[in-house]
């Protein structure tokens, strides 16, 4: 079994606020850290009601404070959303703060819509996949202090920045991440919580291309995974079932709360709607202990994945932590 490791994204259920998902979201990383997960990473959305983890540097600071010794991340930074320069300072702040357990994932994608995204950024354009590189080499200037001599940044220096890189990551779904973090040497996370397709194409991508670095000696790999635990299968599949009327409820236009189980199994799909849940479900880890054990030991098997991002979007918090203590246990 390779390592586990735990992806959040703070969910809003209905009936809930957002101070009570990110008080959820602290003691639910306190309870992964006394359960052995790797690390503990929050992603970046915004313009969904139902997800509250929009400001991932804020929330990782609260949740370094009541953790020992999980590491914490991003899951990811969307790095069209922000200035380099204003990334390098939070996680260079983060990691002179808690040296050694942080770690900062990078998207190249906004997370969110086109409209949301332009009022993320200062100026009239939105900053797309095309800036990406240009971006990123910011970031490890910013990091390193080393742009070159002509570079219009030259003479910025970032505080905190060098000497309080965290371990970056790049994260995809598809082979352009996989073969930037090939070609950079960083580890590379695959999001196959929601993007299954092109996971062979990208991580062949990754570990065919990959050139050691002083960051990384030989390819790593993660992959994202919805898994949801339970005593019985039927159990499991009806605390599993928000997270595809949510999705669904996303991907139609119409981000809403997170729903509840009741809510979720009241719900009358149209068969079009059922299609949808059965292809964005196929890929889940759903049932008994004993089936999810043997269906991440089987991704496992098939992927090569040296880790395992657990994230389990179950509206009950309590039962949020149950199912993470049943995987752990595997």
């Amino acid at each position: 079994m390779p390592t586990l490791s735990v992806l959040d994204l703070a969910p809003v259920v209905q009936g809930s606020t957002p101070a009570q998902a990110l008080r959820n979201s602290l003691d639910l990383a306190q309870h992964v850290e006394q359960l052995g997960y790797h690390r503990y990473w929050v992603a970046e959305h915004h313009n969904m009601p139902g997800i509250a983890s929009s400001s991932p540097a804020v929330l990782l600071a609260h949740i370094a404070s009541v953790t020992d010794t999980i590491r914490i991340g991003s899951g990811g930074v969307m790095l069209p959303n922000h200035a380099p320069l204003a990334v390098v300072e939070q996680f260079g702040m983060l990691e002179a703060l808690h040296p050694g357990r942080v770690d900062l994932g990078i998207g190249r994608a906004p997370g969110t819509d086109a409209l949301t995204a332009h009022a993320l950024r200062r100026g009239n354009g939105v900053r797309g996949a095309d800036d990406f590189p240009d971006q990123l080499d910011q970031i490890f200037g910013f990091f390193n202090d080393d742009f070159a001599p002509d570079h219009p940044y030259r003479t910025i220096h970032a505080s905190p920045g060098r000497g309080y890189q965290p371990d970056v990551w790049l994260l995809g779904s598809s082979d352009y991440s996989a073969r930037a973090a090939a070609a950079l040497g960083l580890p590379f996370s695959f999001a196959y919580h929601f993007a299954v397709d092109g996971l062979e194409i990208a991580l062949d991508a990754y570990r065919s291309n990959f050139r050691p670095s002083l960051h990384l000696a030989e390819p790593y790999v993660m992959l994202g995974v919805n898994a949801v635990a339970a005593e019985t299968e039927s159990r499991a599949r009806y605390l599993a079932a928000p997270g595809a009327l949510a999705i669904m409820r996303l991907r139609q236009g119409r981000p809403g709360l997170y729903p509840t189980a009741e809510e979720a199994a009241e719900y009358s799909y149209t068969p079009s709607e059922r299609e949808f849940v059965r292809s964005w479900t196929a890929s889940h880890v759903v049932g008994t202990q004993d089936a999810v054990r043997a269906g991440l030991v089987d991704l496992a098997a098939r992927t090569g994945a040296d880790e395992l991002m657990i994230t389990t979007m179950v509206p009950d918090h309590d039962e949020r932590i149950r199912s993470y203590e049943l995987i752990a246990k595997v």
